[in-house]
């Protein structure tokens, strides 16, 4: 099947530099209202047979152009939210970043066991949003919008073909689009999917002047591990 990730449009909580991981959470901002508007046309000829949404208001607020074009109900689903800040939650500091990142690069570095400060594990975090995608694949093909660090845990493990070394993936803002093609596995381990395109950069090009998350940039080490990059310091989202 053909999956289509869509990271949310642009948040306060965005611009304003924290980790915002609970429901319902906020709305967009002008100006992601405007990168939502622009989804329809990045998706123009792309095949579309259900749509899904978290349980987050910024994910129905950024699905709903797309909704409206294709004549879909969004679907709302618990496991596509963003993963848990747990006891780091609204906060903003770099430290508190760090930690929230250390353990999606743990899980990233294939170890699934680490779990995030007074919340998931990756094992936990991964069923969740595997068990979406198998409801999906029912279909020929599926959009999905979801959240920063959810597509770049969920991408990066499940991307057969993912290479951290590549620019291309070092970006991921509001409204960036991730395409995979392939079929649940049943399984943990990594793999299972091939990434047909990734498109980091937001629907339309309208930026969101670093302001849209510390998962929007990933730089990777010379082992392949993900890492942020010092620049991502300033981005906080979810």
């Amino acid at each position: 099947m053909r999956l289509i990730l869509i990271r949310h449009g642009q948040t306060p909580n965005n611009v304003r530099s924290l980790l915002d991981t609970a429901i319902p959470g906020p709305g967009l901002t002008p100006l992601g209202q405007l990168q939502a508007a622009a989804v329809p046309g990045a998706l123009a000829g792309q095949d579309i047979e259900s749509l899904y949404i978290s349980n987050l208001t910024r994910t129905a607020l950024t699905a709903a152009p797309l909704a409206a074009d294709r004549g879909l109900e969004p679907l709302v689903r618990d496991g596509l939210r963003e993963i848990s800040a747990g006891s780091l939650e609204m906060k903003g500091d770099r430290a508190s970043i760090e930690a929230y990142l250390h353990a999606v690069k743990s899980w990233l570095s294939g170890d699934l066991s680490v779990r995030m400060p007074g919340a998931d594990s990756g094992y936990e975090v991964l069923e969740r949003f595997d068990a979406v995608v198998e409801e999906a694949a029912s279909k020929e093909s599926a959009a999905i919008v979801s959240h920063g660090a959810m597509i770049r845990f969920w991408a990066g493990h499940r991307g057969a073909n993912i290479d951290w070394s590549d620019a291309k993936y070092h970006d991921l803002s509001n409204t960036g689009i991730v395409m995979m093609d392939g079929e649940p596995t049943g399984s943990d381990a990594p793999g299972g999917w091939q990434i047909h395109s990734w498109q980091g950069a937001p629907a339309g090009g309208l930026s969101g002047l670093d302001a849209d998350g510390p998962t929007a940039e990933i730089t990777t080490e010379e082992n392949g591990a993900a890492q942020v990059s010092a620049g991502s310091s300033r981005n906080h989202d979810h």
